[in-house]
């Protein structure tokens, strides 16, 4: 049992660790799938105390870096992620009872898709980090097909590759291979030979064919380089914009002339006030600075809050000031340039604890007590767009770039492009950072959108349309990376109808839990 954990937890953590290795997550799942189906042949209970470890070591190996930043938060995040998991598998393997063939295990794929799809929409306590179609974020080729069914598709293809491959296997070992017919055969190793490598084929054939055409606009990101944990004790805001103007300068030299979109990192500032953001000192510096280049802007990230007048608490995230007075903070992005501070948008796929305070009706009190340790920001209602240079852009702020659904929502509002902010220097030198930066791919592919990244500290990056990243800056390094995204007015089909896998799925995962539970108190169990 412990070499089956073993393997389980190193075929589906190299995906995420590696590059190029997308592939091992196709049969990453047998070895559980084997485990339990030992423990059901040999009649061995609690098979929990095997499987909870599992998906908690595989959890550990991918997302450890996470305690750099929160100890607490990186411990919670494993354990809870993983009991969830662990929650799914118990209840495939209670289904095993009451649902026949293979129903159980179209259960778990469906309930396990189900579960991906609710963090990546409307959970408040969601840490998608490990949805099984990220695997393929290293493996862009594979997955171009993403443009059609997003990247829970890609977990439809996991489970479809290793429940092919268990398949074949429990019946090679269990006899049934030898009773079946030559055409059986043939028709079972054809099926599962589709199911592994038949999304590969596909994709190879939308890489080739792929054509990027229309109007092309310059931009630059510009990484300051800055250590977020001495950014506000080690170094004044005044010698941060030095940084960034030094960069700014940089760029504007190299630009042909023509319009250029300069992005800069998230947070970058703090201290602007909603609606009096031309008041502050780094706006007004980068307005300036900007005014004798009218086709250039800046798109930049800060710290910023507004200003509620009420009586009584206006919002369950409201701080107090004084009588009457609150506030509300955010993390932000807006445009500036040589006429002042324009379009702005605040975060709104905000991180549990850190920023927002998940089911604030709960929480809130019990945070009050503690003295107030949660973040408080605020996010938008509804999506909208910055126009640096008049291009409809979205602007997904860094944890923003994981969830796929939302950052369509910002090609059906309208953008031509998308840019991603980011401080990944929170987790130090760690394979965080790199797994971020691949799913922006991810975003790229099922938009059809080039993307301009810009993160404080690295990696910077300028992806095209097919998920490539056609130029990077080196981590820890302070630098301008410019280069040109092209603008594209079209919707994919993942756009235009959103994530068809996982609302089958959902409804497939309702049906089948019912059909097994009809059966548990309408009659005996199929097998004792």
């Amino acid at each position: 049992m412990g070499l089956l954990v073993l393997l389980f937890a190193t075929f589906m953590s190299l995906p995420f660790l590696v590059p190029h290795c997308g592939f091992t997550a196709l049969f990453g799942f047998v070895p559980l799938l084997c485990m339990e189906r030992i423990a059901s042949r040999c009649g061995i209970r609690r098979l929990w105390r095997w499987h909870f470890p599992a998906f908690v070591l595989w959890n550990a190996l991918t997302t450890f870096w996470v305690c750099k930043a929160t100890v607490g938060g990186g411990i919670f995040a494993i354990a809870a992620n993983a009991l969830q998991m662990s929650l799914i598998f118990g209840v495939f393997r209670w289904s095993r009872k009451y649902l026949r063939g293979a129903l159980p295990y179209v259960l778990l794929a469906a309930l396990w898709i189900a579960w991906e799809r609710r963090y990546l929409t409307v959970g408040q306590i969601s840490w998608p980090w490990l949805v099984l179609g990220n695997a393929f974020a290293g493996d862009i080729r594979l997955v171009q097909w993403y443009e059609f069914t997003g990247t829970l598709g890609g977990s439809l293809w996991v489970w479809a590759s290793n429940l092919a491959i268990f398949g074949l296997m429990a019946s090679l070992s269990g006899g049934g291979w030898n009773a079946c017919g030559t055409k059986a055969r043939i028709a079972a190793v054809a099926a599962s030979a589709a199911a592994v490598f038949g999304p590969a084929i596909w994709s190879a054939l939308l890489w080739a064919g792929f054509r990027e055409d229309g109007e092309s606009v310059e931009v630059a990101a510009l990484q300051p380089n800055i250590d977020p944990y001495s950014k506000f004790t080690a170094m004044t805001q005044d010698t941060q914009d030095l940084i960034l103007s030094g960069l700014m300068e940089d760029a504007l030299k190299g630009a042909d002339g023509g319009r250029v979109i300069l992005v800069a990192p998230e947070t970058f500032t703090r201290n602007v006030i909603v609606g009096r953001m031309g008041e502050n000192r780094t706006v007004r510096r980068f307005s300036e600075e900007l005014g004798p280049h009218p086709e250039a802007s800046l798109v930049m990230g800060a710290s910023t809050y507004e200003y509620l007048f009420s009586e009584g608490r206006p919002s369950r995230t409201a701080r107090r000031v004084s009588d009457g007075v609150w506030i509300e903070t955010h993390n932000s992005a807006f445009v500036v340039d040589g006429n002042g501070p324009g379009d702005i948008y605040h975060k709104s796929k905000l991180v549990p604890a850190v920023e927002m305070i998940p089911y604030p009706a709960i929480f809130r009190p019990i945070d009050d007590l503690l003295g107030g340790v949660m973040g408080r920001c605020t996010g938008q209602d509804s999506i909208s767009l910055l126009y640096p240079g008049g291009v409809p852009m979205g602007c997904a702020i860094c944890y923003e770039s994981v969830y796929g659904e939302f950052c369509a929502g910002y090609v059906r509002a309208g953008a031509k492009a998308l840019a991603v902010i980011t401080n990944d220097a929170w987790w130090g030198n760690t394979p965080g950072y790199m797994q971020h930066l691949r799913y922006a791919s991810l975003r790229a592919v099922e938009t059809r959108r080039d993307i301009v990244r810009c993160a404080n500290t690295g990696i910077s990056a300028i992806i095209s349309a097919r998920g490539e990243i056609l130029a990077r800056t080196e981590w820890w390094s302070r630098c301008t990376l410019a280069g040109k995204i092209r603008l594209n007015g079209e919707e994919t089909f993942f756009v235009r109808y959103g994530d068809i896998a996982g609302r089958v799925c959902t409804f497939l995962a309702i049906l089948l839990i019912a059909a097994a539970a009809v059966r548990r108190f309408a009659g005996p169990p199929l097998f004792e």
